[in-house]
């Protein structure tokens, strides 16, 4: 139903204009601005730290967010007359981040790093993200799981012989990347990020990054968020990148250097970030997709992407070993 949710703006003292989809939300125009409907499906007490976190973000920093509304009962969830949860977020008139777009990149990561400069707050244990170390050794048993399942199977499908083929040259980085994890100061890092509560987006990417014709940024969706190492999210933000850029090793020295210097990288971040750079995620998410879908099926798409990380192996390693802000 394109209107489901409207109603709740009643709550809000916000009389609805002109509405357009948006990813999994409603943007509506209100007598106040620009506003999000999305169904609300996490917990209460998430929400409320999360709110507090954009509250912080918009007096300290020239970033702008996609602020939580609060209900005229003060309430940040709104439930309709079906019973339904949600919340309406204050949002922005503007485009994605480009991805072919040097310009539009280097300044989402240096939006990226203003944000990290803001992003702290008192540790809540329940939203503490899992240590690397727990989950690159957690990846490595499931890609033997899967191998062992594929190994036991008489007829194979193409993607089946081509993980086969691969899987050891990948598992092997996986390994390698676990090992040196644990021989660097990792552990002090996190603690130290941690005793500081350092906070990650969580989810730092292209979809979320909005640039207005005002010439401000915006970023969006922190649903995600988790206290843990900030470098994550320039990790995360910068492999969706260079995946799509054959992993150019001068559009990543370029992103780097932008977030560098808004917000300084220290030696041990800059080997963390190696080390993430290092383990093979992207495979092991096909192959968990793999495993946990049908598996009678097996779309071309999934195909055609593992192929392309084979062929894109050599250039990947280069990338890690070419980590650097000097």
């Amino acid at each position: 139903m394109y209107d489901r949710g409207l109603s709740v703006l009643e709550q809000y003292g916000l009389e609805a204009g002109a509405v357009y989809r948006g990813r999994g939300a409603l943007i509506c125009e209100t007598d106040r601005g620009l506003v999000l409907i999305k169904e609300f499906c996490g917990t209460t007490k998430k929400l409320e730290h999360q709110a507090k976190l954009l509250e912080k973000i918009s007096v300290s920093s020239a970033i702008l967010t996609d602020q939580i509304l609060r209900n005229l009962e003060g309430a940040y969830i709104s439930v309709d007359g079906e019973n339904v949860p949600y919340i309406v977020k204050k949002w922005y008139e503007g485009r994605e981040c480009d991805t072919r777009s040097e310009e539009d990149i280097c300044r989402g990561a240096a939006a990226l790093a203003s944000l990290h400069k803001v992003m702290y707050m008192p540790v809540q244990c329940h939203y503490v993200k899992e240590s690397l170390c727990s989950e690159f050794q957690r990846h490595n048993r499931e890609l033997r799981k899967i191998r062992k399942f594929i190994c036991g199977k008489q007829r194979k499908n193409q993607f089946e012989q081509e993980f086969l083929e691969s899987v050891c040259d990948f598992l092997e980085h996986g390994e390698n990347a676990v090992e040196r994890l644990e021989k660097s100061d990792y552990g002090e890092l996190r603690k130290r990020e941690l005793e500081q509560g350092a906070v990650c987006h969580g989810e730092f990417n292209q979809h979320n990054l909005l640039f207005t014709e005002e010439g401000d940024i915006a970023a969006t969706n922190f649903d995600k968020w988790n206290f843990d190492i900030q470098a994550g999210d320039l990790y995360r933000f910068m492999r969706k990148i260079l995946e799509k850029h054959q992993w150019d090793l001068e559009l990543g020295r370029k992103i780097l250097l932008a977030y560098h210097r808004v917000r300084p990288l220290t030696v041990s971040e800059v080997e963390n970030l190696r080390i993430r750079f290092a383990y093979p995620e992207k495979y092991w998410k096909l192959a968990n997709y793999y495993y946990t879908h049908n598996k009678a099926w097996i779309p071309e798409k999934n195909v055609e992407k593992l192929e392309k990380l084979r062929k894109q192996r050599e250039k990947w390693r280069d990338f890690v070993d070419s980590i650097s802000v000097a």
